[in-house]
């Protein structure tokens, strides 16, 4: 079973959308955008979803907390920093677009790492994508392909990992990219999400992000 302790979860639904803390989250939540109970976590975010404050797509998706369901944020310098999932992606929207997992800053819109998998329909396979802001007053950020060719319905794993020395490194699909974040992030408090996050919000109530995972843990090892 995958360990929902330190999580707690956004589903599109309520104005703004609804978070269901983490003792009931741990407790074994379930509703239609989300569900534990195969020991697999699934998520569904429809394109017509409500949105958390801020935010112009719907999402269900976990975000990093401590067990008695506070938030929790962390500066990259005090521990080695590891969020690892195994996926499948079995439906995206008509944009093809969905976030699977993200290092957010704390207080802002914009986060250091979103990763991304982008459908294309004329090879019917998907890329994944990171969007790294190298500075946090990075306006737009690289954006660098880590895999291709990566199929509907077909498991991958992904790792992101920032050190205590700034070294970012991220891995998905069997292929890896590293860098090193600017030292002026070392200040900003850092958390982990991971779910689905449409990167679309017009369409049919059937239309929208469908994602299982079969592994998700974070390490913060000090």
């Amino acid at each position: 079973m995958i360990d929902l302790n330190t999580w707690n979860l956004s589903i599109p639904e309520g104005s703004p959308a609804i978070t269901i803390e983490t003792p009931r989250l741990a407790q074994g939540f379930k509703d239609e955008y989300f569900h534990s109970d195969t020991g697999t976590l699934f998520f569904w975010a429809p394109v017509t979803g409500t949105k958390t404050a801020n935010a112009i797509y719907p999402r269900s998706e976990l975000r990093e907390t401590y067990s008695d369901g506070t938030l929790r944020n962390w500066l990259y310098p005090a521990a080695d920093n590891i969020l690892r999932a195994a996926v499948t992606v079995n439906q995206v929207p008509s944009s093809g677009k969905i976030v699977i997992g993200q290092i957010h800053a704390k207080d802002s819109t914009s986060p250091m790492v979103k990763l991304e998998y982008q459908y294309k329909t004329y090879s019917s396979t998907g890329n994944i994508v990171a969007k790294v802001r190298m500075r946090p007053d990075d306006e737009s950020g690289q954006v660098i392909t880590i895999a291709t060719g990566v199929k509907l319905d077909r498991s991958f794993t992904y790792m992101i990992h920032l050190s205590p020395k700034g070294a970012l490194g991220i891995s998905a699909a069997g292929y890896n990219w590293r860098t090193t974040i600017d030292p002026s992030w070392k200040v900003k408090p850092l958390y982990f999400k991971a779910g689905v996050y449409v990167q679309d919000n017009t369409g049919y109530t059937t239309e929208g992000g469908k994602v299982t995972f079969s592994l998700l843990e974070i390490n913060h090892n000090i």
